[in-house]
């Protein structure tokens, strides 16, 4: 019998912190759940990241309110996934934010997104009934725009493919702090099953360029400090490049995905084996890196049927 996901044996609970991490900006984060981050203007606030459901949303709106009454008047969703948007309605924020590529993402794949995802992680789906359906945003962007909370310039921006094609990052300036989504994470492993590893590395030089003070990352702890900035962005790194090349050797020698899953395994086990959603992840980055290094150039839509092919093949 092939064994589950291990997304789908992960059902405990996780414990919650919300840090601040500059004057008024604050990272909610949940031991490798994803995190979410809250800007709070002159006259109101906006949202990073929605939660996979309106249940776990509520979990940050009651953390804002614990510091301020203002409304919440933006909500900005950095990528596509399920995990991160479908939560969007509890917040009732007039303006939801996305970036073109973004949204072009949710109308070609994110039903098959959030059927594959619900599959794997039934946790973080619980009180799915009140997802109203897919999260479509009020307004886009391409490169950059700028949104301004009363005096305070909130700057949205596409810095190059990574965790997906269409990730943005949000620059508060006024504090040098960054949200990153995705692109970033510390002590958790990043999901690769819809990104991109040639371009990966220099969208995480981009993060860099801007010298951010503190960075709220997609998974993992706030990074508030310029050691933890660094220690993140290396840490990234370190985990794509680890990921990416043995299962570009094993495409090279025209070797098989399992090949490709038992290198990257002896590659990454001794390292990163006790981070957050590492073998939540695995299969699904091991994939992805092996499409890639074959020349795959645009991520094959994740579906449910497909998810259980790829883990039966890895089994073998």
């Amino acid at each position: 019998m092939t064994r589950a996901f291990a997304s789908q044996g992960d059902l405990s609970e996780k414990v919650t912190s919300f840090t601040e991490i500059g004057r008024g900006l604050y990272a909610f984060t949940a031991e490798g759940d994803p995190n979410s981050g809250v800007i709070i203007g002159d006259d109101s606030v906006m949202v990073v990241e929605a939660q996979a459901t309106p249940r776990l949303a509520e979990k940050v709106i009651d953390e804002i309110r614990r510091i301020t009454d203002k409304p919440i008047s933006h909500l900005v969703l950095t990528h596509y996934h399920a995990v991160r948007v479908l939560g969007a309605s509890a917040y009732g924020a007039p303006q939801v934010i996305m970036s073109h590529t973004a949204r072009s993402m949710v109308a070609e794949r994110g039903l098959e997104d959030w059927k594959s995802e619900f599959q794997r992680f039934p946790r973080l789906f619980e009180g799915h009934e009140s997802i109203p359906g897919l999260t479509w945003p009020t307004t886009t962007f391409g490169n950059s725009m700028t949104v301004y909370l009363g005096r305070r310039r909130i700057d949205l921006m596409t810095l190059g493919r990574a965790h997906t094609a269409g990730d943005a990052v949000i620059w508060v300036p006024d504090e040098q702090v960054m949200f990153t989504g995705d692109i970033v994470e510390y002590k958790s492993a990043c999901y690769c099953g819809d990104g991109h590893f040639g371009d990966w590395r220099g969208t995480l030089d981009a993060v860099a360029s801007y010298a951010p003070r503190a960075i709220a990352p997609g998974r993992g702890d706030a990074l508030d400090t310029a050691e933890l900035v660094a220690a993140g962005l290396e840490c990234t790194r370190e985990f794509l490049d680890a990921t990416y090349m043995p299962a570009a050797m094993a495409a090279a020698r025209g070797g098989s995905l399992k090949e490709a899953w038992d290198g990257v395994r002896d590659a990454c086990d001794p390292r990163f084996s006790d981070y957050a959603i590492y073998e939540h992840c695995l299969p699904f980055n091991v994939s992805r890196a092996y499409d890639e290094a074959r020349g795959i150039d645009t991520p094959r839509i994740w579906t449910a049927e497909r998810d259980l092919e790829m883990w039966d093949e890895l089994q073998g």
